[in-house]
């Protein structure tokens, strides 16, 4: 049976470790070409089926490196499918003190490099009718206290989404994938440990938190033939979403009230 990706090109932002680097291996599986970008290499290729992935140094909040980078892609392979903009992500800082300079860089790589990438790949995808797959987050859609910045990129990420949706349709479809809370090797930093971990898993109605390959299926569906009149939709993949607290508070004051 012949794979999705075969004889098709994707670029994977940040795709050498964690979300971007499930990514990368399931399209690969796919039969896809893929290229990803990063600032250091990962310390071995990321292969899979007997395919691996070219990894090229990148900065993408440089567009002029960006521009070279696309365009190096498309003269290495012929033409782009798909992108997928999963680079991103931010520290904790309070926004009464946070330097304008951090706040930019923010917004640099979580906004802007989605963008440059965007419309150094657009003639590329336009010819071959291609999509672009945005990686967004719940910081999109409800506060983010302590990452207020990248809370408000990734908003503005999800109407990036929704805008080229409309001005580069019908050549071009545009989505973007809403992250919930996922396990990666970074987790004990922004969860805490393997117990607080757990009651947080525990918090969600699916009782896990999210894995690499649960948002990779996604890109992978997005991408596909099967998702041909998908455009501008924002897939929330979260879980069941996260418990409101107050419903916590109600039910553990009944529990005392009985």
């Amino acid at each position: 049976m012949s794979k999705v990706g075969q004889g098709r090109v994707a670029i994977v932002t940040g795709g050498t470790r964690g979300i971007g680097a499930a990514i990368v291996r399931r399209l690969l599986e796919e039969g896809y070409d893929v290229a990803t970008c990063g600032r250091t290499p990962p310390e071995t290729p990321i292969a899979a089926n007997g395919r691996e992935a070219v990894f090229d140094a990148c900065d993408i909040r440089d567009p002029e490196a960006v521009a070279g980078w696309i365009g190096a892609v498309a003269e290495r392979h012929g033409r782009i499918d798909l992108v997928v903009n999963n680079a991103g992500g931010s520290p904790q800082a309070d926004a009464a003190t946070a330097s304008p300079r951090f706040s930019e860089r923010i917004l640099q790589l979580n906004l802007l490099a989605p963008l440059h990438v965007s419309q150094a790949a657009y003639p590329h995808l336009k010819a071959a009718g291609g999509s672009i797959v945005n990686i967004a987050s719940v910081s999109a859609i409800r506060p983010s206290p302590g990452t207020a910045v990248y809370g408000a990129a990734k908003a503005g990420l999800v109407s990036l989404t929704t805008s080229l949706a409309q001005e580069w349709g019908p050549e071009v479809r545009v989505n973007a994938i809403i992250v919930g809370l996922i396990e990666t090797e970074t987790a004990e930093m922004t969860y805490g440990g393997e117990e607080a971990q757990h009651r947080i898993a525990q918090s969600l109605p699916l009782r896990r938190m999210g894995r690499g390959p649960d948002i990779a299926e996604a890109v992978l569906f997005l991408g596909s033939p099967a998702a041909a009149y998908i455009s501008g939709a924002k897939l929330e993949v979260h879980g069941g979403g996260e418990r409101p607290l107050f419903l916590e508070i109600v039910r553990q004051e009944a529990g005392s009230a009985a």
